[in-house]
């Protein structure tokens, strides 16, 4: 079993804005696959299904970014699923629009989600980094991953989310380095 976890804020206010990515890609593999209804469980919203030939649980934290290790702790310890079988979808301000970077371990580079996860499991799970761009100021960060995605990046976006969704059962069967050369390849060719 696998948990495939999306980070992003709830609420409908947050739904557009470039630090929810993570919950974009989540609701892409949610529509992809074959998945039961998100219930609520751990205060996140949990849906289980298949991809491949693995049972997944996709995971949307609830409790804003900050705490979402709290979720998938819980998640996590509860149905005893090891750090190397998870993968976590989430936002990155030092990455290009367009530009995504899979891969197991590593410092959580400043992202709170990822400073959450990794105080409840470590950090040695697999992290898809999904480039958003930096405002340029680190004053100005903040308002900036709270704010939409313009016309051209969402659509941008949506394409780079289908890749990452269509491709996910390479993650399951072959590892972080073949998802991350299939899905670089096809990214490249947009």
């Amino acid at each position: 079993m696998f948990l495939v976890v999306g980070l992003g804020n709830p609420g409908k206010e947050y739904a557009q804005n470039r630090h929810n990515v993570g919950f974009m890609a989540a609701d892409t593999i949610f529509r992809r696959y074959s998945f039961n209804d998100f219930k609520t469980k751990a205060n996140a919203l949990l849906a289980e299904g298949i991809i491949g030939k693995e049972k997944i649980l996709l995971l949307k934290p609830q409790t804003y970014m900050n705490l979402s290790g709290n979720a998938v702790g819980e998640i996590a310890h509860f149905y005893k699923i090891e750090p190397s079988h998870i993968l976590v979808f989430h936002d990155d301000l030092d990455l290009k629009p367009g530009i995504v970077r899979i891969k197991t371990g590593g410092s959580a580079g400043g992202h709170n989600g990822l400073k959450s996860i990794d105080s409840h499991i470590g950090n040695m799970y697999t992290r898809v980094r999904i480039g958003i761009g930096h405002p340029g100021d680190k004053a100005l960060v903040a308002d900036y991953v709270l704010s939409d995605f313009s016309k051209a990046e969402k659509e941008q976006l949506e394409k780079i989310l289908e890749i990452l969704a269509d491709n996910l059962d390479i993650f399951f069967e072959k590892g972080d380095s073949a998802y991350a050369q299939k899905v670089g390849d096809k990214i490249h060719g947009i």
